[in-house]
């Protein structure tokens, strides 16, 4: 394939967007239009799942393929070890040209103070992965307000965004698209949006978009639970104050996405006026969704639905069928090689994820499960947090470590997992199978099912990844 002719990727992915809150997917209070539009144009892969629904260890998976067992990136706010052949070292290394713009949180090296250049300026060169391009990136922040949001080039130097940061990294992106086009090299651009990501503070989104919420009537939950889950970190847990604030956080939650809608509806018109529709993948995703309440939960990190289930619309024109869904289970480690295969590149041996590129074709379909994963608090080093999980396209099966709890949901029987199936009559075959299953695919992977704090002692040294496992055997 000659370099005119190879793919683009045009790469979008929100900030614990889960998949249950667009109008497409059938929520009443989401306005979505463009986003339901783009689904309409795309391939819907509907039972898309975040493998570790946490911010840091999602991405880490996406650019190498991984497993979090094998990148070591167990929690937040620790700094990736860049001895990976990655997604972008696999572009590279075929002549495209890179471009990344928004939140990275693959850098830090402090648990807080993450205003500091010294854990939000990502420097050129191994630490980014692959991307020797185009890099317009910060480590990590949640404010999105003007005079707040900033991000790096290549320097440590502060460049605020004039606008909201959404609206700013949008028309960032419809200029290097602009760029990129003209030139003689295929490109691959991933765009890292932070809504609609917490704090919910009206503050946080521009009013004119609260306002088109003003009206809204906003429920908890009917897997609502009003008290937190015994195996929730501290991030997971819900104060009195904050369970009444439930309902007014998704007020802006929902702001939130309709403002990423206006902007992924000007990117796709932009994006079809340059002509790049013909001859690009476009996905827009999200890294992990949101439980506002439910299981008695807030955030992620965890493996009920509202936390791993994510949207994946892929659209490749004259390639993949518009308006379609496919049902297999796929995983954020399917991703990378899944993509790769589908552009014609090589996928690094290392990787450890699935190519999954027939299934989305739909030339062949999968009856495997995804192995999901959490290792430990959301951001802080300790024991008690750990589990695994087994999907499949009705069951989840799930254990935790600390007591060795297991559960097991119909999905399609049960969407809101309200009724643990472990124990019942004519269960048991089905938990046996699916937990072996889940064990044949840690051994894979060499995932002992470690305590958070091994990784800690073993693998992290000032908060820094210094070792990594591959793929062996």
């Amino acid at each position: 394939m000659s370099d005119h002719k190879k793919p683009n990727l045009i790469y979008i992915f929100a900030d614990q967007l889960r998949y249950f809150s667009l109008g497409c997917t059938g929520d009443e209070n989401a306005l979505t239009p463009n986003i339901d539009a783009l689904c309409k144009e795309s391939c819907d892969l509907c039972q898309a799942v975040s493998g570790h629904p946490v911010c840091a260890p999602y991405r880490a998976s996406l650019f190498t393929g991984k497993y979090t067992t094998s990148t070591g990136m167990v929690i937040n706010e620790i700094r990736m070890n860049p001895n990976h052949h990655t997604f972008a070292d696999v572009l590279d290394e075929n002549g495209y040209e890179t471009a990344y713009i928004g939140k990275w949180h693959m850098y830090a090296a402090e648990l807080g103070n993450h205003y500091d250049a010294e854990n939000s300026y990502i420097p050129a060169g191994p630490d980014r992965l692959g991307f020797n391009d185009y890099f317009a990136g910060y480590n990590f922040r949640h404010e999105y307000e003007v005079g707040t949001a900033y991000y790096h080039l290549d320097s440590p130097d502060k460049i605020y965004y004039d606008k909201y940061e959404p609206d700013a990294q949008v028309d960032m992106t419809i200029e290097q698209l602009e760029r990129m086009s003209k030139g003689e090299k295929p490109f691959a651009l991933f765009l890292s949006v932070g809504t609609p990501h917490d704090p919910w503070v009206p503050e946080n989104v521009p009013a004119e978009y609260l306002e088109r919420f003003k009206d809204k009537q906003f429920h908890l939950p009917q897997n609502y639970l009003p008290d937190n889950d015994p195996h929730a970190d501290n991030w997971a847990k819900l104060s009195d104050e904050e369970r009444s604030s439930l309902t007014e956080w998704m007020r802006v939650y929902y702001a939130m996405t309709a403002n990423l809608d206006d902007n992924i509806g000007r990117l796709m018109t932009a994006i079809k006026k340059m002509g790049l529709e013909d001859n690009s993948i476009l996905v827009f995703t999200s890294d992990h969704g949101e439980l506002f309440g439910a299981h008695g939960r807030r955030a992620k990190n965890i493996f009920y639905e509202e936390a791993v289930r994510v949207p994946f619309f892929i659209k490749w024109k004259g390639h993949l069928e518009e308006g379609t869904k496919r049902d297999f289970v796929f995983n954020t480690v399917d991703i990378m090689p899944s993509l790769l295969s589908m552009m014609g590149l090589p996928v690094p041996e290392e990787a450890e994820g699935s190519d999954y590129s027939s299934c989305i074709e739909g030339k062949t379909d999968t009856g495997e499960g995804a192995l999901m994963m959490g290792t430990g608090p959301t951001a802080v080093f300790g024991d008690g947090n750990e589990w695994r999980a087994y999907r499949t396209k009705q069951y989840t099966y799930a254990v935790f470590k600390s007591d060795g709890q297991e559960l097991l949901f119909d999905n399609q029987a049960d969407p809101y997992q309200m009724h643990n199936l472990i124990g019942e009559p004519g269960c048991e075959a089905i938990a046996v199978s699916l937990k072996e299953k889940m064990w044949a695919k840690m051994e894979a992977i060499s995932d002992t099912f470690e305590n958070n704090t091994y990784y800690e002692k073993n693998w992290v040294e000032d908060r820094r990844i210094k070792r990594t496992a591959t793929l062996t055997g």
